[in-house]
């Protein structure tokens, strides 16, 4: 692998850090100075990505690492939601998510989700069944969050804009809490150098304070006998072990032990497990389990606020959805369709807190009709489509720039496609189309 320049070294009291800890070592210092792998997951029920793979990854279905970093801007596909670029350490989530003992419709949180590499692999380890929350808060990112949910296109998501307190709003709701605190960002040091310019001893105490806050705060939403999953992109112990070691004498909480990939660091005292740069292929990662002791839960009581609930004849039997097992409601002047078995848990939650996205938007109610939204569009299993207009690859770059163009087609709404993957809807006009792709999800830079 490529090494770094030494004009940027390590900070110092981080470097004699690691190089008395026998834990990691100087094979640590030396991992951070090399090139960062490069790793996506592909999307289960889309197209697949026309990347070129070098290898599988071992701890995630549907995950591979790449030789080089292509430009993802310029790949349609990765517009359309068929991939996912993602650190290959994170994606042992997955090996984790499929050893808990969770109900037939787990209700999952994923507390510091965005930019949303985490919750949308939740999303396909679900499978469309159970409940997501996706929830960020700070709004800037929250918004990034909402677009890669809707791009990876599954209808039992919500993204939330709250607070962690927010969530004691929400109690003994959850079977799964995610929580991938945020940390000083040690395993960011070999491909961002502003991480190493940042780090300092003092950041990693207040994060490993703020990361107990974090966890206090979700702990009452998590059901008995449900599972927290503890995370960072760190190696110190303040913010991993000695913190996963806190919560076990503060909470009422075990320590659940997983079988992890060989490939897999366990943690000192044996308490989690790390993905660690020189040992495995992956930028660095901290991943432990604990489990909610069991008591009596608490009766659930729902709440809702009032929406309208739409006939389903508003929309033609044609219009381009499956309406089976889902009802539609009215948000906003925003049809919304929503599966039968989550109403409840859905609009309890759109009670409680700041919605940014939830099921499945259809599209805008309008005086003629509905004008169909972007979510639809990248729904693999809502989308009811006969055809599409497919796109050349210059097209699909046009298009997702915000550019019209010559274009033969029937008139009217219509699904551009490229590779057979829609893209998004154009309004066909006769001579000329109107351009539907959002405005703020377009290509902003030069595709010439």
């Amino acid at each position: 692998m490529k090494q770094m320049t030494n004009s940027h070294p390590f900070p110092e009291a981080f470097k004699q850090r690691v190089e008395n800890d026998a834990f990691l070592g100087e094979q640590l210092l030396t991992a951070l100075n090399d090139t960062a792998p490069v790793s996506v997951r592909l999307h289960p029920l889309k197209q697949k990505a026309e990347l070129t793979f070098t290898e599988k990854i071992a701890w995630c279905e549907h995950a591979f690492y790449l030789n080089e970093r292509p430009s993802f801007t310029l790949d349609p596909l990765f517009h359309a939601g068929c991939y996912y670029p993602q650190e290959a350490g994170s994606m042992v989530l997955d090996t984790v998510l499929k050893q808990l003992n969770l109900p037939s419709q787990p209700s999952v949180l994923d507390l510091c989700a965005a930019p949303g590499g985490k919750s949308t692999l939740i999303a396909a380890f679900l499978n469309n069944n159970g409940l997501l929350v996706s929830n960020e808060v700070i709004q800037a990112r929250a918004r990034i969050l909402t677009e890669n949910t809707t791009k990876w296109g599954y209808t039992n998501t919500v993204v939330t804009n709250n607070d962690p307190k927010d969530f004691e709003r929400l109690n003994e709701f959850f079977d799964v809490i995610v929580v991938d605190a945020p940390c000083s960002g040690e395993g960011m040091f070999r491909k961002d150098i502003k991480a190493r310019e940042e780090w300092s001893e003092d950041n990693v105490q207040l994060c490993s304070s703020r990361q107990k806050r974090i966890v206090m705060d979700v702990w009452d939403s998590l059901k008995p006998g449900g599972y927290l999953i503890y995370s960072t992109c760190t190696f110190n112990s303040a913010e991993n072990e000695d913190n996963v070691a806190w919560y076990l004498n503060e909470l009422p909480a075990t320590y659940v032990q997983l079988k992890m990939p060989e490939e897999l660091v366990s943690g000192r005292n044996n308490i989690g497990h790390y993905c660690l740069p020189g040992k495995t292929i992956s930028e660095g990662f901290y991943i432990a389990v604990l489990q909610k002791e069991e008591t009596t839960p608490l009766r659930q009581r729902f709440t809702r606020k009032p929406l309208f609930k739409v006939q389903k004849d508003l929309l033609d039997a044609e219009n381009y959805v499956k309406l089976n097992e889902a009802l539609l409601l009215n948000w906003n002047d925003k049809l919304l369709l929503v599966p039968n078995q989550l109403e409840e848990k859905m609009l309890h939650v759109q009670a409680q807190m700041r919605i940014q996205k939830m099921g499945l938007m259809l599209g805008e109610i309008a005086k003629k009709g509905i004008i169909p939204s972007e979510e639809l569009a990248l729904n693999p299993t809502r989308l009811n489509r006969t055809s599409t207009i497919e796109l050349t690859e210059k097209e699909a770059l046009m298009y997702l720039h915000g550019d019209t163009f010559s274009l033969q087609g029937p008139q009217g709404f219509q699904i551009v496609s490229y590779k057979n993957e829609p893209l998004g809807w154009i309004k066909n006009i006769g001579n000329r189309f109107n351009n539907l792709f959002p405005k703020e999800w377009r290509i902003r830079m030069n595709i010439q």
